[in-house]
């Protein structure tokens, strides 16, 4: 590809921008592409039937859209250059770029050269990620399934997409433990949602990130649901671009695939692996351009093994965060195509109508990757949302899973516990609360933590001689100092009452959070908590 330069402009068709110094001039779409065919056929008279095949190949487009683009064409120099005619009309033959073009050699390899990756360290993992730009505030970008930095710069339109975000943000990118240039991992320990916060949190500081906006791609929206509702502290606002709640079909999600067809994806995901699997949904508008085809196989395969992938994929089938939604109270875009072939609009609006003051844009179009189709809608509406955003208060309430623990009070007391408890709390990251009658509780800001201490602390009695019951839920939680309230400590608190001694109990709202930990659950039927809390499912942990 080559880059034009004319009067004060600059025009660069692989990343589509159009600039005049350092400014970015605002030309999307087929203005853009009319504009870049015009100056490259600088000097000659090109007619409109010909404009209207290059610009417009697969539609039929009347002479009238092509002079409305024309027009926006010439609006839009004239702005910047008023005293150049660059675009002349030439009567009854067509158009003449008539200003002196420079151009460039080739410069593909140079337009999509790859910022520099850095490694940020979560736990004993190396997590690669990337920072473009130098906006006034900062955005992290998830991508969905996997993913592979360097080859997001080796796709112009991905390119371009990217650079567009770095032009309003400081963008941070990352690829999630076991894909792309991150450290692969064993299989068993692909990231659950918790682990892929920890690593989210890890690029922000090795970033040097107090506070960003969080963008989530199709499996990266549940992770930035999550993540705003649990450190509402670290998040401005979230964007989720063709998002859901939950992967597979339930009786009231019925947009999901079924496991039989979500098992089936997965057997052929395994046999054709190493091609552009999945491209006629993901990217139906290009998924007949060979070098896009190209492109796309290559990018899953150095993004992740077939095994990788599958367990993945799996993985994500479990994910549901339907009652955590209401949880999350930071300013939330949600961004979704109508004719997305992939997930379907209904899940957009799923997400937006039970995020609370969630606003939703709905976009034609039947793509799903963001970059792919008329990626200037979506550009715009980030941007604007983006610049919309004030300073927010410090959040007293936030998405947390507390834990119950109680003792039978004849083989011992929970004061007995105390330092090995206590131990075990910090060593999970958790944080203990002042005894409440008979019960010892204390927050953690992922599930599977809160399980594995439960699980530690009961284990710690039984060596002791005590017997005891624990019990976790996951929810909205107020804290105020020493001071832990709200409905999900009474929910918590009423669970461990069924819990019998031994057992470490589960709403099924944890048990939807942990997928890919491995913890595995052994169903304990329904309690009902009363008519204004209801029913919740229990479930047993297998540890």
């Amino acid at each position: 590809m080559k880059t034009y330069r004319f009067g004060p402009f600059t025009l660069d068709p692989a990343q589509g921008l159009l600039s005049a110094g350092a400014r970015e001039i605002p030309l999307g779409g087929k203005a853009f592409e009319t504009l870049a065919f015009l100056a490259g056929n600088a000097g000659r008279v090109v007619s409109k039937e010909e404009l209207i095949d290059r610009v417009w190949p697969d539609s039929h487009v009347g002479q009238n859209n092509l002079a409305q683009h024309i027009s926006l064409v010439r609006k839009t120099l004239a702005a910047v250059d008023p005293k150049t005619e660059y675009v002349q009309t030439m009567a009854r033959r067509g158009y003449r770029f008539a200003a002196p073009v420079e151009t460039s050699g080739d410069v593909a390899n140079a337009a999509h050269e790859p910022p520099r990756t850095r490694y940020a360290r979560s736990g004993d993992v190396n997590i690669a990620y990337q920072v473009i730009g130098e906006g006034p505030i900062d955005l992290v970008f998830v991508m969905g399934w996997v993913s592979h930095l360097e080859m997001f710069w080796a796709e112009p339109s991905f390119a371009r997409f990217l650079t567009r975000l770095s032009g309003f943000a400081r963008l941070i990118v990352f690829d999630k433990r076991g894909t792309g240039l991150s450290d692969r991992v064993p299989l068993s320990q692909l990231p659950s949602l918790e682990v892929r916060m920890d690593d989210v949190r890890a690029v922000m500081a090795a970033a040097g990130s107090r506070r960003a906006v969080l963008m989530g791609v199709s499996e990266g929206g549940p992770l930035t649901a999550l993540f705003a509702a649990t450190y509402p502290q670290l998040v401005a606002g979230v964007i989720i671009i063709g998002g859901y709640a939950r992967r597979l079909w339930a009786p009231d999600y019925p947009w999901g695939p079924t496991a039989e067809q979500r098992e089936a994806f997965i057997a052929t995901m395994e046999r054709d692996w190493g091609g552009p699997l999945g491209i006629e949904e993901r990217a139906p508008s290009r998924a007949n351009d060979p070098d896009f085809r190209r492109w796309w196989a290559a990018y899953l395969r150095m993004g992740a093994s077939p095994g990788a992938a599958a367990a993945l994929t799996r993985m994500n089938a479990e994910v549901d965060i339907r009652h955590v939604l209401p949880s999350i109270h930071v300013p939330t875009l949600v961004i979704h195509r109508t004719g997305d072939r992939c997930l379907r609009i209904e899940e957009g609006r799923f997400l937006a109508e039970r995020i609370p003051g969630a606003r939703m844009v709905e976009l034609p179009g039947d793509d799903h990757l963001p970059f792919v189709g008329d990626q200037d809608s979506i550009l715009a509406a980030v941007e604007r949302f983006i610049g919309e955003l004030h300073d927010s208060p410090e959040p007293t309430r936030v998405l947390a899973t507390c834990l119950f623990v109680r003792t039978d009070g004849e083989s011992g007391r929970l004061t007995d516990l105390d330092d090995e408890a206590r131990r075990e709390i910090e060593w999970f990251h958790g944080r203990k609360f002042a005894q409440v009658t008979d019960a010892l509780v204390a927050t953690f800001d992922g599930p599977v933590r809160a399980i594995r201490c439960a699980c530690a602390i009961r284990d710690a009695a039984q060596r002791a001689g005590v017997r005891l019951a624990a019990a976790l839920h996951t929810g909205e939680c107020d804290l105020d100092g020493e001071t832990i309230s709200g409905t999900t400590v009474q929910i918590g608190a009423l669970l461990s009452e069924a819990a019998a001694a031994g057992d470490v109990l589960v709403s099924n709202t944890v048990r939807d959070l942990v997928a890919g930990s491995g913890i595995e659950f052994a169903s304990r039927g329904q309690a009902f908590l009363g008519e204004r809390l209801g029913e919740w499912s229990l479930f047993e942990v297998a540890m």
